[in-house]
């Protein structure tokens, strides 16, 4: 076990396409850290330049402390698990996942003791004299990690390894890995699109967009206090809701409103948005944070809006909503008798507002 220092790396393709922007990180030892971010963000090209598949414009990898830099991959003591699970079809589970070991001239003893061991580890014991096409997606996947379990590497890295599997199993599977990091202890960086897969596994979580680093933190650091407004979109399902407001001042208190709603502002957040009276900012406000209102509830920390559709998933309803001329979704109780073109009003939670600068669209 190891941990991984990144320094200042960059990765530029043919000198144009600058793919990954100087990106700082440091991987504790025996820590599951995620990089998450949408297609093309540059996070499977940090991951490929740390495995040494991918060379390295400018910037260091450290693994233990050693720059690794000029190491060849097989010498960088890595186990990599692809989104492809890459086994030999001619070969039974048992000589795919010995094959790494027999080539570096591993004992035979010890090659046996390692597979089985693994195959313990996985639950696939059963599994080890069949071919990869009598297995399942699932059990290929533990056919993967079980290869890569046996190196007993230093740093375990997963491109995107649950991407081909249905959704059932998809949330097995990350259950599994989870169990899997604890019992084993190695330090792991897995890549992943999936904000819901960053977001169980981590226990940190690289938020990457344009080959920049947006935000490094706990999975609730990043849902709680978001460092801007792509991350507090980026992070969360179903995703942030944003509306364009404009700050004014009335009755000795800050109001965030437009054409649709109008909000009074809780006195900690007014002290930092004071600054902003009569520009426009942008106000956020997760689904889960708004509720159809009562009576109870006072009309400056609620609005009106139409329904548009409702989606009754079980555990909740989701309304999209009509709010002047934008739209949002609430996450309501699942007992809410809501239909298409009703009128309703929503109650906001005012300790989860968030408010971000239109310029530069980092959190106020």
């Amino acid at each position: 076990m190891a941990q991984v220092v990144i320094r200042n790396l960059n990765k530029k393709f043919d000198n144009e396409v600058h793919a990954v922007k100087d990106v700082n990180l440091e991987i504790r030892d025996k820590e599951f850290v995620v990089l998450v971010g949408p297609s093309g963000c540059g996070k499977t090209t940090t991951l490929r330049m740390v495995a040494g598949l991918e060379s390295i414009t400018s910037g260091n990898v450290l693994i233990g402390d050693k720059v690794v830099n000029d190491l060849p991959p097989m010498d960088r003591d890595i186990a990599m698990v692809f989104q492809n699970y890459a086994l030999y079809p001619h070969m039974s589970v048992y000589q795919n996942m010995a094959f790494g070991l027999k080539m570096r001239k591993f004992e035979r003893a010890e090659i046996e003791q390692r597979v089985h061991a693994a195959a313990d580890i996985l639950g696939i014991h059963e599994l080890l004299q069949r071919k990869p096409r009598q297995l399942s997606g699932g059990q290929r996947q533990r056919v993967a990690l079980g290869r890569a379990i046996v190196r007993h590497p230093q740093v375990f890295l997963f491109d995107e390894p649950l991407s081909n599997l249905d959704a059932k199993l998809r949330v097995q599977m990350r259950v599994e890995l989870k169990k899997l990091h604890d019992r084993l202890g190695t330090t792991a960086i897995y890549v992943t699109h999936d904000q819901v897969e960053a977001m169980t596994l981590g226990d940190r979580v690289v938020v990457m967009k344009d080959g920049l680093v947006q935000q490094v933190g706990e999975p609730l650091e990043l849902y709680n206090t978001p460092a801007n407004r792509f991350v507090a979109g980026f992070i969360g399902s179903p995703a942030m809701n944003f509306a364009a407001v404009t700050v004014s001042d009335g009755g000795g208190a800050l109001w965030a409103g437009n054409d649709g709603l109008r909000i009074k502002v809780p006195a900690p957040l007014s002290n930092r948005i004071g600054a902003y009276v009569g520009k426009p900012l942008t106000m956020g406000i997760r689904p889960e944070d708004l509720r159809i209102a009562n009576g109870a509830d006072p009309t400056d920390l609620s609005f009106g809006a139409v329904v548009e559709v409702v989606e009754k998933l079980g555990s909740e309803i989701l309304l999209d909503v009509k709010v002047g001329g934008g739209s949002m979704v609430a996450s309501v109780e699942p007992t809410t008798l809501t239909k298409v073109r009703d009128q309703v009003r929503l109650a906001i939670n005012p300790d989860r507002l968030h408010f971000f600068d239109n310029a530069s669209e980092a959190a106020i």
